[in-house]
């Protein structure tokens, strides 16, 4: 037991090399506001005055203060010394010396303006008079700054405090001033916020001799008004006066146990109450505290290093490091790195990502639904007008006139809109060319970048060779189009031919023809019933006057009239001109509508008849085609049909053959030497100094996880030699 404080002394030791505060070690926490006392109970403890006094903030830095017991032997006295962990070739003696090095490290850190460092100072004092504790003096609390204080002096103390009792391990020694209303201690509110049940609180009353006259803190030591798991302890601390006489720590203590033993209030309770029975039962606190805390701290420890070790393997191999091992080194990294680019062209890398297509995956997206939806965008005949047709037919005749469909004129027109199909091809190419080099962007492993020269040029060997073969693939597959340019196979299979092409038309007219001669029956019905009727029951003047009529009334019979005034030619005549309207006449070479050819007013009843005549119309011509002869029309529509069963063609062969082209010249041939090329490019041994260079941040980092690694294993070397 009494190796327990001695033991986490130097684990504080160890762990302060390294600034780490990631194990919570189990310490006394003394908290106080100003001219509380705080620093007067300590050097009772210590029976030597060596704390920094003044107005203000004196401790503006945590003080981590080990007291190490030192026994007196019979052949010499144990001698009383003091030395500081960030000065442990020097052996104080003097202890007004280690006051002025306290001071002397606070303005280091701190500066002079009396602000506040979170940096803590580690002293041990080594002395026959003191048990074994380890104590963290921290800077008193203040309300308003005082001088060249900062502003926000009571938060940066507040929160300094915080964080070193909310530490579930740490005991907190709050001090509060017995003449001062308990309700009032900052010292035991802090503590409450963190140990709402007082499990780990205990309490210090100092300044009982200057209570008022007819007062006590009986029932606060007692425990009947703030009640405490580990109790309160009154102390009675050397006044101004005795320290600035400097009077003797002995005398201090000695008259601090005849104000305990003779006081009517106190004398009762004398034994459990002074700074000796302060001092014992701290020591009982921590070292109880500690033997049930020790195997959390092992086990923590020991976790701590598995994760240290983890990390400093990510970092690389160590039996790689050396001069005798970079070629090695070298070679394990590029052949890393070729290994998962392949594999996440594969799909078979171990960190495949679940929120969005990568690698070949994204390759087989850009195939099938990017590139395919680019070519079923593409209209055979989206950009030849009727007059381009014409033109075309016109000018592959020459001076005679055609019998048949010219078969020039199809050549001359197919040709330009197979070449539409190229743009898209071309631009999968480069979408597949990005999408390797984003997988090559994504491969290596930690290690490797920790050497970012390595890394760039394996970068830049991969991008050159999937440059190399994009030339190539764009050339072929610019090839393949000008390949299904080059000879235009009307025998193919699903060719539709000039005779499908016919029978097509001719369908359509036929049906273009039932569906006129539907409306004109429906029209002649019309003319026949409705307008009469209408005509006979209006009077004259009212039709030319209108204003006796109501408003739909007037307007549908107007309608009706003009109608009836447009249809002075038999209802044959009338479908003779809607006949000449759609199919033309053998003798007629402008298909224009003639003047007194009236079409029904779109008012009324009728309108959704005219609506549907309307969509025919539209479905079946252009409004170019007016102006076209009957056999021009004909050749039209078969050039048309022919262009677009040829171009379905043609495109379903692009859209199969341009990814065979790319998988094979682009993505199969970079997959299958990229190892090679990395092999032959780097891994030379006069590039090797300069490719494993480490990158100053992650060798810094390497090196604290080095470090780290080595206290926590030097840690558990001491839990396990005290166990």
């Amino acid at each position: 037991m009494n190796d327990l404080i001695p033991l986490v002394n130097k684990l504080q030791d160890v762990f302060s090399t390294i600034g780490s505060d990631t194990i919570d070690l189990p310490q006394i926490i003394v908290v106080g506001s100003q001219s509380s006392g705080k620093s007067s109970v300590l050097e009772n403890i210590v029976q030597r005055d060596f704390l920094p006094r003044g107005n203000g903030i004196v401790t503006r830095r945590p003080l981590v203060l080990q007291l190490i017991n030192v026994q007196n032997t019979e052949e010499s006295k144990a001698e009383e010394y003091g030395e500081f962990l960030h000065a442990a070739d020097q052996k104080f003696t003097d202890f007004n010396e280690i006051r002025r090095e306290i001071e002397a490290e606070t303005a280091r850190v701190a500066g002079q303006n009396k602000g506040i460092s979170r940096s803590p100072i580690n002293l041990k004092i080594y002395s026959p008079n003191v048990l074994n504790l380890t104590l963290v003096d921290l800077p008193g609390l203040t309300k308003i700054p005082i001088g060249d204080q900062p502003t926000d002096i009571e938060k940066q103390t507040r929160s300094l405090i915080y964080e070193y009792i909310s530490k579930p391990n740490s005991i907190i020694l709050a001090v509060s001033p017995a003449n001062v209303d308990l309700v009032n201690s900052e010292s035991l509110k802090l503590a409450k916020q963190v140990d709402q049940e007082g499990k780990r609180t205990i309490g210090v009353l100092t300044k009982l001799d200057l209570m008022d006259a007819g007062t006590n803190a009986l029932e606060i030591l007692t425990g009947r008004v703030l009640p405490l798991k580990l109790g309160f302890i009154g102390v009675v601390n050397r006044s101004q006066q005795d320290i600035v006489g400097n009077k003797p720590m002995v005398e201090a203590l000695k008259a601090e146990a005849e104000f305990f033993k003779h006081h009517p209030a106190y004398k009762n309770i004398s034994s459990r109450c002074g700074t000796p029975f302060l001092a014992k039962t701290l020591n009982n606190i921590l070292m109880n505290h500690i033997r049930d805390r020790l195997p959390d701290i092992k086990t923590r420890i020991n976790s701590l290093i598995t994760q240290t070790s983890h990390e400093l393997l990510s970092y690389g191999d160590p039996k790689l490091e050396g001069k005798s091992n970079r070629g090695a080194l070298v070679l394990k990294l590029l052949t890393k790195f070729a290994n998962d680019f392949v594999s996440s062209i594969d799909g078979t890398a171990s960190d495949i990502s679940t929120k969005e297509l990568c690698g070949g995956a994204r390759i087989y997206y850009i195939f099938n639904n990017v590139f395919g939806a680019a070519l079923d965008s593409i209209t055979p005949c989206g950009n030849l007008t009727i007059q381009d047709i014409r033109t075309a037919i016109r000018n592959s005749t020459g001076p005679r006139p055609s019998l048949f469909v010219p078969e020039i004129a199809f050549d001359l027109l197919v040709k330009p809109q197979i070449r539409l199909l190229e743009p898209p091809s071309l631009r999968c190419v480069e979408l597949v060319y990005e999408e390797l080099l984003k997988i090559c962007h994504g491969c290596g492993s930690p290690e490797l970048s920790r050497y970012p020269r390595l890394q760039a040029r394996l970068l830049e060997v991969v991008s050159d060779l999937l440059r190399e073969q994009q030339g190539p693939t764009c050339s072929y597959v610019e090839s393949i189009v000008s390949i299904q340019r080059a000879y235009i196979n009307t025998n193919h299979p699903d060719f539709i031919g000039g005779g499908g092409a016919i029978s097509d038309l001719v369908k359509k007219n036929e049906k273009k023809r039932r569906e006129f001669e539907k409306l004109n029956r429906r029209a002649n019905n019309f003319s026949n019933s409705s307008i009469h009727a209408s005509v006979n029951g209006v009077n004259k003047d009212e039709i030319h006057d209108g204003s006796s009529i109501s408003d739909k009334e007037s307007s549908g019979t107007r309608d009706m009239i003009n109608l009836q005034n447009g249809m002075n030619t038999s209802s044959w005549a009338q479908r003779e001109s809607f006949l000449t309207y759609f199919f033309g006449s053998g003798n007629k070479t402008d298909r224009t509508i003639l003047p007194d050819q009236t079409v029904p007013s779109r008012n009324g009843n009728f309108s959704r008849d005219i609506e549907d005549l309307d969509k025919l119309e539209s479905m079946s011509l252009n409004e170019n085609t007016l102006h076209l002869t009957e056999q021009e029309e004909m050749e039209t529509q078969l050039i048309r049909s022919l262009i677009t069963s040829y171009f379905n063609i043609v495109r379903k062969t692009i859209q199969d053959t341009v990814p065979k082209a790319i998988m094979h010249l682009l993505v199969n041939h970079s997959r299958e030497t990229v190892q090679n090329r990395l092999v032959s490019e780097l891994y030379k041994e006069e590039l090797f100094a300069d490719l494993l260079q480490e990158d100053e941040n992650l060798a810094s980092e390497r090196q604290k996880c080095k470090t780290m690694l080595d206290v926590y294993r030097k840690a558990f070397e001491v839990i396990n030699e005290a166990m």
